[in-house]
């Protein structure tokens, strides 16, 4: 059957977590360049990019290596993840059941959930300040509400009106932040624009941790946006798209938010330094990112809605979630950030950092156990109704290796952490340093790899089982 071509798609996506198949197939593959570029150019990722020089203290050029490495390292991970929609057809997190196993997977899942509950509800707080230094009158919890209805109403429509609002968004951010960028540097406020702060090993790790966990943090729900994709789709065109959309898109947001609190006076709140700092073009750049966090904003809604999904449909194996469904768990997901966003505006950076400083913990160890198992045990062979089944089929319901591998991948990353919570010797023998996303990258890798092959019952339960990665 002929796949569909993207304007004939519905508009109302009518998927959720089942296979697409073949003849609901649509899209090209530059679409991901728009969607993760225009995506990125947000509130949230240059509040993030700024802390490099407001909260650990490095100088510009420091803070943009910081920020440079940190991206173009998570992007890898992130892109190999993006490219395995075209293949699987399925969502990213019930994918999971394939490496730890139906039951297995529920905690991966409801971190995955957890945590793009906390970006939507921190990105509305975000809109709702923007749409404040847009509009006086405009109180910020009123801002916070419209910015989760827009986000809302995106988010429940779907996959093809996610992908052609960032189509859209990637010209008109594109172009608005190189005129930002421009005005900035021709209306420098401050003396020490270059001067300010300097290079601080712990402060450099710890922007490069920030820059990596912003694209890692995709990882749960990148491929989420490739599914759709023909299946004949070449992998490496699906991993540069997306790598260079994603890389690109957030490197210029963050380093925009360095660039305007160094323009500024000590002390500003990101968002009111950018303000400043775009001076006369500063309420077209608030519109800007206003729209672009709504815009972007919907992903997460999207991917808590489709985890949150998964998790019920783990236990209801007999139900077949619709998009009235979606749209049902959305709403009610909806309400409950914008009740917990409003009582956490006053205090979101903190609140944020400590959010993304434990989130790094918890999705390093899940992003190498996936990725090696796709690419390197099942290279990207599995059996898809087995994934679906409530016994999990030739995958169980605990995958015991991916389970031992994903607990040691987060406990070895405890000496080396540098959360409010805790600091671990290493981190402050080497005052104050995170290494533990890369400590945990490297354990695990390696060590689930050795797991999978030496389970040898398992193996000939693979072969046994026809693998096949279509229905």
């Amino acid at each position: 059957m002929a796949t569909p071509t993207a304007s004939s798609a519905p508009l109302i996506e009518k998927h959720t977590i089942g296979y697409v198949p073949p003849e609901d197939r649509h899209g090209k593959v530059r679409d991901l360049f728009t969607l993760w570029f225009g995506g990125n150019i947000a509130p949230l990722p240059i509040v993030t990019g700024a802390l490099g020089v407001q909260l650990f203290h490095l100088n510009l050029v420091w803070g943009i290596v910081a920020i440079l490495v940190g991206h173009l390292v998570g992007g890898v991970l992130m892109a190999l993840h993006s490219a395995q929609g075209p293949q699987m057809g399925i969502p990213q997190m019930i994918q999971s059941r394939a490496q730890f196993g139906s039951l297995g997977a529920l905690l991966v899942v409801l971190i995955a959930g957890v945590m793009y509950i906390g970006f939507f509800a921190s990105n509305i707080v975000l809109a709702g300040k923007s749409l404040h230094g847009v509009v006086d009158s405009v109180p910020v919890p009123v801002g916070i509400v419209i910015g989760a209805v827009g986000s809302g109403v995106i988010g429940i429509i779907g996959y093809r009106f996610i992908h052609v609002l960032n189509r859209i968004g990637t010209w008109v951010l594109g172009i608005g932040i190189v005129v930002g960028f421009g005005y900035i540097f021709t209306h420098i406020q401050t003396d020490d624009f270059l001067t300010r702060g300097s290079f601080n090993l712990s402060g450099w790790l710890a922007t490069v941790s920030l820059a990596a966990l912003w694209q890692i943090a995709f990882a749960p729900y990148v491929s989420d946006y490739s599914r759709y994709l023909p299946a004949d789709v070449k992998v490496s065109s699906t991993f540069w798209t997306t790598y260079l959309g994603s890389a690109l898109g957030s490197s210029l947001a963050f380093i925009f938010g360095a660039v305007a609190v160094l323009a500024t006076p000590v002390g500003m709140d990101t968002m009111d330094a950018v303000k400043l700092a775009t001076g006369s073009i500063g309420p077209l750049m608030l519109v800007l990112f206003l729209l672009s966090v709504i815009s972007h904003n919907a992903l997460n809604l999207y991917g808590a809605v489709l985890s949150l999904i998964t998790l019920v449909q783990t236990f209801a194996y007999r139900w077949i979630p619709t998009a009235k469904s979606r749209a049902v768990i959305s709403i009610i997901v909806l309400l409950a950030c914008c009740f917990a966003a409003v009582g956490a505006s006053k205090d979101f950076i903190g609140h944020f950092v400590d959010m993304v400083l434990v989130l790094l913990v918890v999705l390093v160890p899940w992003t190498a156990i996936n990725l090696i198992d796709f690419y390197a045990i099942h290279k990207g062979q599995y059996d898809i109704q087995s994934i679906f089944q409530v016994d999990g089929g030739i995958y169980g319901r605990y995958n015991p290796q991916a389970l031992l591998a994903y607990a040691i991948g987060i406990a070895v990353q405890i000496p080396f952490m540098n959360t409010p919570l805790y600091v671990g010797p290493v981190s402050a023998h080497i005052n104050g340093a995170d290494l533990s996303w890369l400590v945990g990258l490297l354990v695990t890798s390696p060590l689930y790899f050795w797991l999978a092959n030496r389970d040898t019952s398992y193996r000939r339960r693979m072969m046994g089982g026809k693998l096949a990665s279509s229905l």
